[in-house]
């Protein structure tokens, strides 16, 4: 289980075939150290879906990209496009519902 870091330059190559899991989150934020180890759990439990992460502090255009104004911020990506987000402390299972 792999988990790439982000950046505006990767990031849409990352995303752009089959299913990704993108978590924006910040070094100081305290439900996104939450919900790191979940979102380790769902990388290690699925791994038919591409996980990554995008620290906002260090990737602020990605941010605003995508209208992140509340971290942590789960996005479910399907061949590029955005299909569903989450915003806040996700469980596994909500985690899980993204992609049925």
């Amino acid at each position: 289980m792999s988990i790439a870091e982000l950046t505006v330059d990767s990031f849409d190559a990352a995303v752009a075939e089959g299913a990704s899991l993108v978590d924006f989150w910040a070094v100081w934020c305290g439900p996104c150290k939450m919900q790191s180890p979940i979102v380790d759990a769902f990388a290690a439990k699925h791994p038919e879906v591409k996980v990554c992460k995008v620290n906002v502090d260090d990737e602020p255009a990605l941010a605003a990209r995508f209208g992140i104004m509340s971290i942590p911020t789960l996005i479910a990506f399907r061949d590029g496009q955005a299909v569903h987000m989450t915003v806040g402390l996700s469980s596994l299972e909500e985690i899980e519902e993204l992609y049925k």
